[in-house]
C-alpha cells in the first residue's frame, strides 16, 4: 500500500512539474520561392520566432566589436543584398582585410563557409570574424562579459535558450537569424516557369550561351547557380592566401576558392574571391581568355573565342538573375 502511494505522489509531482514548465516555442516555417529546395535546418538549431529576433539583434549591434563600432552588418549591408560592394571589407581602425565579403542571401543553403571553406556550418563561421583582428576584433571571452553585463541581453538569451549568455547560445541566434535571409523570383524563374516573354531575346541568346559555348553551368547550376564546389579559375594567387589549400594542405587545392551563387550577381561587384575584378564585363572577359597559366588551373578553364555579341548576350543573361523576391527577417515567413 505504501508502495502504492508513494508511486501516486510521483505520478503527481510529475503531473504538475509538466503543467508548470512553459509551452514550447513554436517552430518558424520558412517559406521558399518555387523552384528553391526548402531551407535546411539543423536539428540542433531549430528556428524560433524570438530566436530569430535574438540573431537578428546581434548582427546589427556594434557591441561585438572590440572599439564597438563594427557590426555584422556593417560588411553585409542589408540594402544592397548583405554585401558591401567594396574590393574586401574594412574593419577595426580602418584596417582592410583580404577577401570581398560575399552576400548572405540564401546563406542557408551553403554547405562549407568562407571562401577557403574553412568553417564547417553557419553557427561556427562567426566564431572568424567576431575574432579577426582586421574585422571585429573581439575576444570571446569579452564577447560573453559584455552579454552578460547587459540586462536587455540577459532577459533574452533567457527567453530564448532559458540560461545566461553563452557562445552557444550566441552562435546559435546568429545563424537562426541568417537562415531567414533568402531570396528568389528572377526573371529568368518566370522563364524558366513557363513565361517565354520573361527574357529578352538577348537574354535567351546569353542563357544559351550559358548552358553551351561558354559552359558556365558546369559550375553554376542548379537553383542557386553554384555547385558548392572550389575551383581554381586561373586568377594569380598571392602566396598569403592560397585559397582552400589552406584549410586542406593539399597541393592540388592551391588557388581554389568557393564556387560563388551567381544569384543577383549584377548587384554584387566587385568579384572573385579578393574584388579584384570590378564588373561584369571584366569577368567575362577574364574567362573568355581562358584565365591566366597559373598552377592547378581546372581544365574547365578554357579560352571562350566569344564575339562581341556573344559577350554582351551573356552579360545580359546574368542581369535576368537579379531577384524579385527578397526575405530579410522574420515578418515574411
Amino acid at each position: 500500500m505504501l508502495r502504492c502511494t508513494i508511486k501516486l505522489v510521483l505520478v503527481v509531482l510529475a503531473m504538475s512539474a509538466c503543467a508548470r514548465s512553459d509551452p514550447v516555442p513554436e517552430e518558424l516555417s520558412l517559406g521558399v520561392p518555387v523552384g528553391f529546395d526548402p531551407i535546411p535546418v539543423p536539428p540542433h538549431n531549430r528556428l524560433t520566432e524570438a530566436k530569430v529576433r535574438l540573431g537578428r539583434r546581434l548582427f546589427f549591434d556594434p557591441i561585438l566589436s572590440a572599439d564597438s563600432t563594427i557590426s555584422c552588418a556593417t560588411c553585409h549591408i542589408p540594402k544592397i543584398l548583405f554585401s558591401d560592394r567594396k574590393p574586401v571589407s574594412q574593419g577595426l581602425n580602418g584596417r582592410l582585410g583580404t577577401r570581398n565579403a560575399p552576400s548572405l542571401i540564401n546563406v542557408a543553403y551553403q554547405k562549407l563557409f568562407f571562401w577557403d571553406g574553412g568553417s564547417i556550418t553557419l553557427e561556427h563561421q562567426v566564431f572568424g570574424p567576431l575574432q579577426s583582428s582586421d574585422e571585429m576584433g573581439l575576444d570571446l571571452a569579452s564577447v560573453l562579459s559584455r552579454l552578460k553585463s547587459d540586462l536587455a541581453y540577459r532577459e533574452a538569451f533567457d527567453d530564448v535558450f532559458d540560461e545566461p549568455p553563452s557562445l552557444l547560445g550566441l552562435t546559435q541566434a546568429l545563424g537562426a537569424y541568417q537562415r531567414t535571409l533568402r531570396s528568389g523570383g528572377a526573371r529568368y524563374d518566370s522563364y524558366k516557369g513557363g513565361d517565354t516573354e520573361a527574357l529578352s531575346g538577348s537574354e535567351k541568346r546569353g542563357l544559351a550561351l550559358f548552358e553551351g559555348k561558354a559552359g558556365c553551368v558546369r559550375c553554376h547550376r542548379g537553383f542557386l547557380f553554384t555547385n558548392l564546389d572550389f575551383e581554381n579559375n586561373g586568377l594569380y594567387v598571392a602566396g598569403e592566401d592560397s585559397g582552400r589549400a589552406r584549410i586542406t594542405g593539399l597541393r592540388e587545392d592551391y588557388g581554389k576558392f568557393k564556387v560563388p551563387s551567381l544569384r543577383n550577381v549584377a548587384q554584387t561587384a566587385p568579384y572573385m574571391h579578393d574584388g579584384r575584378l570590378p564588373t561584369l564585363s571584366s569577368v567575362i572577359e577574364h574567362y573568355d581568355q581562358g584565365g591566366n597559366p597559373v598552377l592547378g588551373k581546372s581544365n574547365l578553364i578554357k579560352p571562350l573565342n566569344l564575339n562581341e555579341r556573344e559577350r554582351t548576350d551573356l552579360e545580359a543573361f546574368l542581369h535576368s538573375l537579379t531577384d524579385t523576391i527578397t526575405f530579410a527577417g522574420v515578418e515574411i515567413p
